[in-house]
């Protein structure tokens, strides 16, 4: 009989455990304490890895999702429009495009502030005026700016992955997390978690739970000329890759460069030795 009681606590012990693992995890699902909750998905881009180069196909579609879309609130104050030639554009396609918007400039020989077409030395205009105008217009937040975003966002990866990163050149960490935040919208947040009013559940956000940007894309909303996908998924992906071009437009030179030095040391290492070996042949040792 004995047994048989011990038997019963033992098993009654287990079963208290277990349904207790089940509703601590329950309440970490409520309430997390590391975010973003879910880590970005790695995306294949045509810049990753060593060799990697730009698609400028991609990335002028970005550049129209940027200006229909995240224009409406983030600037990029850092970014002239000339630097588009590397984007593919002719000089008359950028002016083109400059003067679509209107730069407020100033003060003229009168002492006055004016508005003007853009020029190519221009820079992309900011859609407030201030940073606190920008704040009031969006809840108490003011939008970042997206000219570094996509070197300035991204999930720290930890030992061992950030080792191997190391050596295979990962630098899509902003990409990633940029793609996984704008089609991370749709997601049902777990039973029990409190969503602040005003706010929206993402669980790839950096910074929390919700953030106050609501869901910014939504299939057709841009038209693409090229025939490529109109959806969230592919929206997010070219804006994506055209805020890393903006963050590093020099991506490409720089690799190549790392390359031929990387190939010169090479060389010049075998040139040493072989000197070397030359030189203390005929000399006893």
């Amino acid at each position: 009989m004995k047994k048989i009681l011990t038997s019963l606590a033992l098993l009654g012990l287990v079963a208290a455990g277990t349904m207790a693992a089940a509703a601590q995890e329950g309440h970490q699902e409520a309430a997390p304490t590391h975010f973003p909750i879910n880590e970005p998905k790695e995306m294949s881009w045509s810049f990753a890895s060593p060799f990697g180069t730009y698609d400028k196909g991609q990335l002028q579609r970005g550049l129209k999702v940027y200006k229909e879309v995240c224009s409406a609130c983030h600037s990029m104050n850092l970014v002239a429009f000339r630097t588009l030639e590397g984007l593919g554009y002719s000089e008359g396609q950028i002016k083109t495009l400059a003067a679509e918007y209107t730069i407020h400039d100033g003060p003229n020989d009168a002492g006055d502030m004016f508005d003007r077409p853009g020029k190519p030395s221009d820079h992309f205009p900011a859609p407030f005026p201030n940073e606190q105008a920008a704040a009031a217009a969006n809840g108490g937040a003011a939008p970042p700016d997206m000219s570094l975003l996509a070197k300035a966002r991204g999930v720290e990866r930890g030992f061992p992955r950030f080792v191997f990163d190391i050596f295979t050149q990962y630098a899509q960490g902003g990409p990633d997390y940029i793609h996984s935040l704008l089609t991370g919208y749709d997601q049902t947040p777990p039973a029990g978690m409190v969503i602040p009013e005003g706010t929206h559940y993402n669980p790839y956000f950096l910074s929390g739970v919700s953030l106050k940007m609501p869901k910014p894309l939504s299939d057709g909303q841009v038209t693409y000329d090229d025939g490529s996908p109109q959806t969230v998924d592919q929206y997010s992906r070219d804006v994506a890759a055209f805020l890393m071009w903006a963050a590093e437009p020099h991506l490409e030179d720089r690799k190549k460069t790392g390359f031929r030095v990387l190939v010169f040391l090479l060389l010049f290492g075998a040139l040493v030795y072989m000197t070397k070996r030359k030189v203390w042949a005929d000399v006893a040792h």
